[in-house]
């Protein structure tokens, strides 16, 4: 069987909500993708060399990013000798299913680190833009959908209106604000949260952060600082450090992603905007060049828009007009 009918199975045994909304969100991505793949299809009857320079700057151009890439290339170059693969049309599959391979290690550490019947603290970082406070509002309720009580502390207290925000989102979603006013120590507000969570007996406590400051240096200091109080506080904690990159800044969200990974020890990543971007393959180059897992991905507006990373949809998203010509010839 091959990979594209395995793959066609297995999302028809899924919610059919999840793989509409991966499809629907990841639209862009695979129109300009899937539309450059048909072109250098049907400009090569064989695979040769210049099949595959093209085919590199054709996933360059997608943003997987260079190094991946490269990798990427070789291993298709010893698949196509292995199978003995010859026709263009039989290679489409196997580049779906290398691309599949990098994602797959999603499925051990794709999952939050959810302490259960104790207090779990997640703590958000990211530069200012990236859709931080958003993301704070879907996940606070998406983990509602699972049954947990959320607490969420306003740890922003140096970006104008982003307090007003985070207060907007809770209200929205139905769950508590910590906050203290305009320019108060972000430390201090994780002192208070922290408290007000167990008196409440809440199961997850979500953290916002600054994302700008004077210079980078004061920024990664405040959040070193931040981060031990909740330490002091939640012995173990925080239980995941969430680093939100907007997809559509392409490469710039790897050096983001690099410099806050130095000062915090990211866990995971949540990449928002995924549905305004036609260069989707940032998910792949972030989890290949950055080796951390992808936990959530922001597929539209509403607040139900941001779901767990799931590597099959993904792929599935990416190459569905490809898989559907395939499976029904």
């Amino acid at each position: 069987m091959s990979f594209f009918k395995k793959l066609k199975d297995k999302m028809s045994q899924q919610t059919n909500e999840v793989t509409d909304k991966f499809k629907t969100g990841l639209e862009k991505t695979r129109t300009n993708f899937s539309g450059k793949m048909n072109e250098l299809m049907s400009r090569y009857r064989k695979v040769d060399e210049d099949f595959f320079e093209d085919l590199e700057e054709l996933l360059i151009s997608a943003d997987v990013g260079v190094a991946t890439v490269m990798d990427l290339v070789e291993d298709l170059k010893d698949e196509v000798r292995l199978r003995n693969i010859k026709d263009t049309k039989d290679i489409q599959p196997v580049i779906s299913e290398k691309l599949a391979g990098l994602l797959e290690k999603e499925r051990d550490d794709a999952a939050l680190n959810i302490q259960e019947g104790e207090l779990t603290v997640l703590l958000v970082v990211g530069v200012n833009g990236v859709g931080k406070t958003t993301s704070i509002g879907k996940l606070a309720h998406h983990l509602k959908q699972e049954g947990k009580s959320v607490v969420l502390a306003a740890g922003d207290t140096f970006r104008a209106g982003a307090i007003d925000q985070l207060d907007v989102w809770g209200e929205r979603v139905g769950v508590p604000v910590i906050k203290q006013q305009e320019g108060s120590d972000p430390a201090a507000v994780m002192y208070d949260a922290i408290a007000a969570a167990k008196s409440r007996k809440a199961d997850v406590l979500i953290c916002d952060t600054a994302g700008r400051l004077q210079n980078k240096v004061n920024l990664m200091n405040e959040l070193a600082k931040v981060k031990r109080v909740i330490e002091k506080e939640v012995p173990g904690a925080p239980h995941e450090v969430l680093l939100v990159l907007d997809s559509t800044t392409g490469q710039n969200a790897l050096s983001q992603a690099k410099a806050f990974g130095q000062a915090t020890n990211v866990t995971g990543l949540v990449l928002t905007k995924l549905d305004g971007t036609a260069k989707g393959g940032i998910v792949i180059a972030v989890r290949q060049e950055l080796d951390i897992p992808v936990k959530f991905i922001g597929l539209g507006e509403q607040k139900d828009d941001l779901k767990p990373f799931n590597a099959e949809q993904f792929v599935y998203g990416l190459f569905k007009d490809m898989i559907e010509e395939s499976t029904s010839q």
